[in-house]
This record gives structure tokens, C-alpha cells and sequence, in this order.
């Protein structure tokens, strides 16, 4: 249920309706817009009789949210969410560009890769520490070595760093060093970790499950920001279906219905989607005519000897190319990077 107020509002209106809500055995949520202000109510509304609201001189109206998330919901929160990634700001009309390599191998692999994506237009700098893999004789990963490896390469060229938690072991380790903290897609529905991370003050990156419909989806962003953290950014990565030919298939639907259902940015990872590296141009060109809130793409300098997912990721060169192609793009749906 959400109790929308006069618009200028007064703080002593504001305050009396809340008290009116807590009274009541609800949580509140206050979200102050340039025209409006709303209270979302959280918790069992389903006995509490909206009149009772609705005759406070300061409420416009009352309404029943039908959706099973309410924070994550555009109807609590009708102004796009703006996330600060230690600087990089993701929503809105920023478009955040999340470039580095599947894997981190070394120190001069990371910082050369990290150099070039800078200059070819990148804002943050991605890249796996801890590998979640299909096969247990596959390259995990250098662990606590690879963060290491990561922060150094940001005090080296400033760039936020984006990698991987798929255990809470290391959580404390992430929100002390990590900017953005990634949950993969096969940890989208681990609750007890999205639980947990709702007490850290990083902002989460989330990718969709394989198989996740877009409510299954928010519902997981819904975890993390009922337990506390509001920051929230969604990733679509590709969902599995019938076909082979490619990796996964890229949901462009997800863009707009994302946007529409809620006001958390999303941001499109072409690279994961496809599994080759020729069609991750044309995605992300795509993605960001499609209104996509940024882009994460893997790059490598040298993909033929990667330890990891070297098919899918771009040569420095290519993704200078590629930037050049998207800042026009951008400029035609009005975002800025």
C-alpha cells in the first residue's frame, strides 16, 4: 500500500501520516519526488482499511500495491533510482561502462586492460577474483590474490572495481575493498547471502538467474533492499531457452519492462549473453538504443589464451571501436557517459 501526499507536502504532514501507519504495526518508507511525496506502507496491509488514511487532510490518495515487491516497485518510488559506484553514477541519463577481463590472471594483464578500457571511455573496471564454474577442473580463479591484483589496478587508474562474491565468507573482505559487489547469476535465489548483503554499504550488482521471470527477478532485488541496502543495480546477462547456437539469449524485452516495473537501473552484459565475441557489438549497440542503464563487456588483451571465456571477450582495440559507435547511440537517447 502506498499513501500518496499533497504535493509541498510540510514536514508535520509527513510526520503525522507516518505515525498514523507505524501506529498501525507497518513499517514506513518516505520517498520525497519533485511533485510528490509518497509513503510506501511495509508489511500485512491486506487487514488495514485504506479510509483510515484517506481522511487525513494531507493525503491525495491511497492505493494497494498488487505487485509481491514493494520497494523495488516503480509504483513505491516513481523517479529513477540513481546509484553512486564510489563516484559513477548508474540511472537515469548515465550510462555506466563496466569493462575488464573474465578472470584476473596477473598483475600486468589487469592493468594493461584496465589502461585501455580508461582510455577508450570505461568508468569501472570488472573482473573475476572467485570464478563460479560449470566444471569443478576449470580455472576457479586466484582468490584473495585476484582482489588484491583488482584494487591495485584502481589505485593505478582510479576506476571503481566490480568483481564477484559467490560466498558470505569473504563478505567483509568485498564491502571493505569492492565497489560494486556482483551476485552471479546461479546465486540470484540465495537468499541467506542477498539477506546478508542488505547489511553491507556497497551497492549490489545482480544478474538474472538463468531461468528467472522478471518478478522472480525483482523479488530478489527485493531481499537485498527489504534487508536494508537500497542500492541496487540489475544486470541482464541472458536467459537459457531452446537455442544453442549462442550461449545464452539476450532478453532487449527486459530494458523496457524493467523500466516500467521498477525504478532500479538495469545494465545489459552482451558478452555472457552471446559466448562470441562478433556479437557482442551489435547487443550492445542494442542494448543502449533500447534505453539500457550501461554496459558490461569483457575485454582482453590477448582472448586466444585466456583462462577463462576468451571466445566471448573483445581485444582492447575492438572495444575502443565499439565505445565510439555507443557514445553516438547515446547521444541520441540522451545518455552521457
Amino acid at each position: 500500500m502506498i499513501i500518496v501526499l499533497k504535493p509541498l507536502s510540510p514536514k508535520e504532514d509527513i510526520e503525522r501520516v507516518e505515525n498514523m501507519v507505524k501506529a498501525r504495526g507497518l513499517d514506513t518508507h518516505v520517498i520525497e519526488g519533485a511533485e510528490m511525496t509518497i509513503i510506501g506502507c511495509i508489511g500485512d496491509t491486506s487487514r488495514i482499511d485504506s479510509k483510515l488514511f484517506e481522511v487525513d487532510p494531507a493525503v491525495t490518495k491511497v492505493m494497494h500495491v498488487q505487485e509481491p515487491y514493494k520497494l523495488a516497485s516503480r509504483a513505491f518510488h516513481p523517479d529513477d533510482s540513481i546509484i553512486d559506484v564510489s563516484g559513477v553514477k548508474v540511472g537515469g541519463d548515465n550510462l555506466a561502462l563496466i569493462a575488464g577481463p573474465c578472470s584476473v590472471e596477473s598483475v600486468d594483464q589487469v592493468l594493461e586492460i584496465a589502461k585501455a578500457a580508461k582510455a577508450s571511455g570505461a568508468n569501472m573496471l570488472r573482473g573475476g577474483a572467485f570464478k563460479p564454474r560449470t566444471s569443478p577442473y576449470s580455472f576457479q580463479g586466484l582468490g584473495l590474490e585476484g582482489l588484491d591484483i583488482l584494487c591495485e589496478a584502481k589505485a593505478a587508474t582510479g576506476l571503481p572495481i566490480v568483481t564477484e562474491l559467490m560466498s558470505a565468507e569473504y563478505l567483509d573482505v568485498f564491502n571493505e575493498k569492492v565497489d560494486l559487489i556482483q551476485i552471479g547469476a546461479r546465486n540470484m535465489q540465495n537468499f541467506d547471502l542477498l539477506k546478508q548483503l542488505g547489511q553491507v554499504d556497497r551497492p549490489i550488482l545482480l544478474k538474472r538467474g538463468l531461468n528467472a521471470t522478471y518478478e522472480e527477478w525483482l523479488m530478489s532485488a527485493e531481499y537485498i533492499m527489504a534487508s536494508g541496502n537500497e542500492n541496487v543495480i540489475l544486470c541482464e546477462r541472458g536467459v537459457r531457452t531452446f537455442e544453442s547456437y549462442t550461449r545464452n539469449t539476450l532478453d532487449l524485452q527486459s530494458i523496457p519492462v524493467i523500466q516500467k516495473l521498477s525504478h532500479l537501473p538495469i545494465i545489459i552484459d552482451p558478452s555472457h549473453a552471446g559466448g562470441k565475441w562478433w556479437l557482442v557489438e551489435p547487443m550492445a549497440k542494442a542494448a543502449v538504443a533500447a534505453g539500457a542503464n550501461g554496459l558490461m563487456i569483457e575485454v582482453h588483451n590477448n582472448p586466444e589464451m585466456a583462462l577463462c571465456d576468451g571466445s566471448q571477450s573483445l581485444k582492447p582495440a575492438k572495444y575502443d571501436a565499439l565505445l565510439k559507435q555507443v557514445a553516438e547511440i547515446a547521444k541520441v537517447v540522451g545518455k552521457t557517459f
